[in-house]
C-alpha cells in the first residue's frame, strides 16, 4: 500500500514540480522573462492550492483508492491536453487544473502512513512516503532536461502525462482499505483539531521552511547556468543527485524520529543545519566562488529533509479521522507560500542577483527556529499529540 502511494506521488511530481528543471527551455520556448517563466513552471501549484483540502475531506470519507485513481488519472489527461495549446495563459490554466487533480496524491499518501503503521513505525514510513517527492524530482532531473532538448516542452509534458496515467491505473486497481484500524492510531480529537496551538505552529514552521526550499528548487538550475556557466542538462543532473541524497536523508531522519519518539526536536536541529548551509551558499553565490555550487547541492537536500517530520506531526495531532483535512491544509499552507514566493523571488533575483533570493530563504529559516513547537514534546511515543 505504501509503495502504491509512493508511486502515485512520485509519478505526478514530474509534472507538478519538475518543470522548473527545464526553466531555461521554458523561457526560450515561450519567450518569457525569468519571473513569468517561474509562474509557468509553478502553475500546477495554483491548482494544488485550491484542491488539497477538498481532496483531504474526500479521502477521509471514501478512502485513498478513489482519490488517487481519479485525481492522478485526471492529471495525466490534463498534462496531455497542455501539448495541444500554445498560448501562455492557456498553458498556465491547464497546468493549474492538472495541479488541482494531481494534488490528490499528496493527501492520499499521507493517510496511508497514518492508517497502516503504528506510531513507532511512522517516522520511517513517512520518510519513505516523502521519498516520493525526492524520487519524482530525481527522475525529473535525469529525464526531463534531455527530453526537452530532444523533443521540446511538448515532449516533457507527454512524459509527465504517461507516467501519471500508469500510476493512476495501478492505484485504482490495487489500493485497499486496512483490514482493521492500525494499532495505536487513536481516535480523532474531540472537536476541531485546531484547538491545539501546536498544530498552528507546525503549519507556520512549514510555511517558513518552504521559502528557502522554493528558492533553491525553482531557481537553482538557472543559478548554475547563469552564474556558474553550467550546461542545463548537467545542472539538472546535479539536482538529480541531490534528490537521491535527499531521499536517503529523509529516511534516516524518520528513523531518528522513531527511535526518540520526537518529531519537532529533530526538525529544529535540521533547521540549524539549513542555516549553516544557506549562509555558505549566500556567501559563495555573492562572490561567485566555487563553494556556492557545493552549497547549492547541499541546500537542495537539507531544505527538504524535515518536511516529513512536520507533515507527520500535523497528521498525528489531527488523528486519523481528521487527517485528510489537516494534511490537506498543511500542504495548502506550503503551496500558498510557494505561489507567493516564486514570482517575488524571481523579481528579487532579477534586480539584485541570486544571492538575494538565497538571503531571503536564510532569513525565513532563522525566523522559524522559535516557532517550532519543541517545548513540551514527549518522547518514546507516549503521546505524539502532546506537543505544545
Amino acid at each position: 500500500m505504501l509503495a502504491l502511494g509512493v508511486n502515485a506521488h512520485a509519478s505526478v511530481t514530474l509534472g507538478l514540480f519538475g518543470l522548473p528543471l527545464v526553466m531555461p527551455d521554458l523561457q526560450r520556448f515561450f519567450g518569457l522573462s525569468l519571473p513569468v517563466a517561474g509562474i509557468v513552471a509553478n502553475a500546477p501549484a495554483i491548482g494544488v492550492l485550491f484542491a488539497l483540502v477538498p481532496w483531504g475531506v474526500l479521502a477521509d470519507r471514501h478512502g485513498e483508492r478513489l482519490v488517487l485513481g481519479v485525481g492522478v488519472g485526471l492529471a495525466a489527461v490534463l498534462f496531455g491536453a497542455v501539448t495541444l495549446v500554445s498560448g501562455v495563459w492557456a498553458v498556465v490554466a491547464l497546468l493549474a487544473l492538472a495541479g488541482a487533480a494531481g494534488s490528490a496524491a499528496m493527501v492520499g499518501g499521507g493517510r496511508i502512513v497514518l492508517r497502516w503503521f503504528r506510531p513507532p513505525e511512522r517516522g520511517v514510513a513517512m520518510g519513505l512516503r516523502q521519498v516520493s517527492y525526492t524520487l519524482g524530482m530525481a527522475v525529473a532531473a535525469f529525464v526531463l532536461p534531455p527530453v526537452s532538448r530532444a523533443h521540446g516542452i511538448p515532449g516533457v509534458l507527454g512524459v509527465c502525462a504517461a507516467v501519471s496515467l500508469v500510476a493512476a491505473v495501478l492505484a485504482a486497481l490495487f489500493l485497499a482499505e486496512p483490514p482493521h484500524d492500525a494499532p495505536g492510531a487513536g481516535a480523532a480529537p474531540a472537536g476541531s483539531p485546531y484547538r491545539q496551538p501546536a498544530l498552528w505552529r507546525v503549519h507556520a514552521t512549514s510555511a517558513l521552511h518552504a521559502v528557502p526550499q522554493i528558492v533553491v528548487s525553482t531557481y537553482g538550475v538557472a543559478c548554475l547556468v547563469h552564474v556558474y556557466g553550467w550546461d542545463g542538462v548537467q545542472a539538472g543532473q546535479l539536482f538529480g543527485v541531490a534528490a537521491v541524497g535527499g531521499a536517503v536523508v529523509r529516511i534516516a531522519v524518520g528513523r531518528w524520529s522513531d527511535r526518540t519518539g520526537l518529531r519537532m526536536a529533530p526538525l529544529r536541529l535540521l533547521t540549524f543545519g539549513s542555516l549553516a548551509v544557506l549562509t555558505l551558499l549566500l556567501v559563495g553565490t555573492f562572490t561567485g566562488s566555487w563553494p556556492g555550487t557545493v552549497m547549492l547541492a547541499l541546500a537542495a537536500v537539507i531544505t527538504v529533509a524535515g518536511n516529513g517530520l512536520a507533515y507527520l506531526a500535523a497528521g498525528e495531532l489531527a488523528g486519523p479521522g481528521a487527517a485528510g483535512r489537516v494534511l490537506g491544509t498543511h500542504n495548502t499552507v506550503q503551496n500558498v507560500v510557494a505561489l507567493a514566493v516564486t514570482p517575488l523571488a524571481g523579481l528579487l533575483i532579477t534586480h539584485e542577483g541570486y544571492w538575494a533570493g538565497f538571503a531571503a530563504g536564510l532569513v525565513c529559516a532563522l525566523v522559524s527556529v522559535p516557532v517550532i513547537p519543541v517545548r513540551g514534546e514527549r518522547g518514546a511515543h507516549t503521546t505524539p499529540a502532546g506537543v505544545t
